[in-house]
């Protein structure tokens, strides 16, 4: 039998009749559930198992997590894919730390969800027929013990359903078990600590300690003590023994922002320490052992100052084993009122105020907005309305100056532009500039919702204000194509 097979467990009705109904279109066989217990008492008695399980994790009776450990004890590889609408950073890790193939954020883009599942369906025969290829008479034996950390460490929050966020939380779960070095890039205020520290959190190092250090912080004279400490009187001023930051971080993760800023000499003593995991404190001549993982972190691009020879080549290379980006908010900007929520309440606890409630011309005016200091600009945004507004609900008006400048500043020069492009065409006897400008427009704003949401079409429809049929059919229109 070539078709694949998958199974859909979700309490929702209409989602099983959605999915059922896109599996059989697309040539697949479907079974559904309305719970993972119906599903687990299926793999208990022994039925036909299928290539892929599309599952929601939150459900009554066993959730997603309860499904994922139990498929395990039953020795099942049958790869799961976890649907829900909370998508925050713990679940999306929990879930992949409990073996999902795939996390899947609500709202979904049916052609995203079946392609996801052609993949994890072919990735699970390819997988059976290797096993039996090898296994002739013989039987692995082998079992695997994996228990989700579900450690207490305090960490900030890393929130956001954008797509370019689950991107970000997918990396923090697969790297959940790794000692592997992480190169975070981002532009300045995008939260490349929050990353660094969720890293931390969600690794087997967690109860160890998190030493965050920022390079472009220390002058640099200071920066070789301050890393790896000092000998008594290994200079001027060194009174007693000092432990730098790689022994504090022993067993745990340091956290090294702007690495970019590090002077040439320096790189060439943390290229060693990464290479061997032994270093000499300044003065000191007996080496000093220690289990270290490196997080980096930079606004500025490695490569290019590979390439002006202002940072070394082969620590680059060390550095760059996995990359994490941290999108700007101009790239996420359906976070940015969950984002400002946040920092509101946070606000003010601290200040021991009550609460900021934004109206809904406030939500849509900041999530039109650039933010050029991206998070950090933001939360400060709040902390300042909090303090200078008297209203309990914010509006427009209630925004700093600067913001509102900022705006306008945007929209006029849009504008600006767009009519000295108008003047010029009737200027050279053009005609129909509607005919002309309609068809462009549309093309870009499709381009545009696209790219937001990683070519989801029903995503981008709903970003632009129409229906599915409707973008399917502009798409066509003028000739797009948008990757699959």
């Amino acid at each position: 039998m070539n078709e694949e097979y998958v199974w859909v467990i979700d309490d929702d009705r209409s989602i099983r009749w959605v999915l059922e109904k896109a599996f059989k279109q697309a040539q697949m066989q479907v079974t559904c559930f309305e719970s993972a217990d119906e599903a687990l008492d299926m793999v208990r008695s022994n039925a036909i198992p299928p290539d892929a399980i599309i599952s929601d994790i939150r459900m009554p009776g066993s959730d997603g997590l309860a499904l994922l450990k139990q498929l395990k004890q039953h020795q099942s590889d049958t790869p799961v894919l976890i649907m829900t609408a909370f998508s925050d950073l713990d679940s999306t890790v929990s879930a992949i730390e409990g073996g999902a193939y795939e996390y899947i954020p609500k709202p979904f883009d049916v052609d995203d969800v079946i392609a996801k599942t052609r993949r994890a369906c072919k990735s699970h025969r390819e997988k059976f027929q290797s096993t039996q290829a090898k296994s002739n008479t013989s039987s692995d034996g082998a079992s695997s013990t994996s228990s989700a950390s579900n450690n207490a460490l305090a960490a900030p929050a890393l929130l956001g359903d954008s797509s370019a966020m689950q991107e970000v939380f997918k990396a923090i779960g697969r790297l959940s078990r790794s000692k592997t070095t992480v190169l975070v890039n981002g532009e300045s205020g995008t939260g490349k600590e929050l990353i660094a520290r969720a890293l931390h959190k969600h690794s087997p190092r967690s109860q160890q300690p998190f030493v965050a250090l920022n390079m472009a912080a220390i002058p640099h004279d200071l920066m070789e003590s301050e890393l790896f400490g000092h000998e008594r009187g290994a200079f001027t001023g060194a009174q007693a023994m000092r432990v730098g930051r790689f022994e504090q971080a022993d067993g745990g993760t340091l956290f090294l922002d702007e690495i970019g800023d590090m002077p040439s000499q320096l790189q060439t003593r943390l290229l060693r320490v990464l290479s061997s995991g032994e270093f000499f404190r300044v003065g000191g001549h007996t080496p000093i052992q220690v289990d270290v993982r490196i997080v980096a972190a930079t606004h500025q691009n490695l490569q290019l100052l590979v390439e002006e020879n202002l940072f070394r080549e082969d620590l680059y290379h060390r550095l760059n084993v996995i990359r994490i980006e941290a999108p700007p908010l101009r790239d996420r900007q359906e976070d940015i009122p969950q984002l400002m929520e946040h920092f509101l309440h946070q606000a003010a606890l601290e200040l021991n105020e009550n609460t900021k409630t934004m109206s809904p011309s406030f939500r849509r005016h900041i999530a039109a907005l650039t933010w050029p200091g991206n998070v950090r600009e933001l939360q400060n945004t709040a902390h300042w309305l909090t303090v200078m507004t008297n209203e309990q609900e914010l509006s427009i008006k209630h925004l700093p100056k600067e913001s509102i400048a900022a705006a306008i500043d945007e929209q006029e020069k849009w504008e600006s532009n767009f009519k000295l492009w108008a003047m010029r065409l009737l200027a050279s006897g053009e005609s129909d500039l509607l005919g002309k400008a309609i068809p462009t427009m549309e093309r870009i704003l499709i381009e545009s919702a696209l790219n937001q949401t990683d070519n989801k079409k029903q995503e981008a429809a709903k970003l632009l204000g129409w229906g599915r049929n409707t973008l399917t059919r502009k798409i066509k229109e003028l000739g797009l194509n948008p990757k699959a």
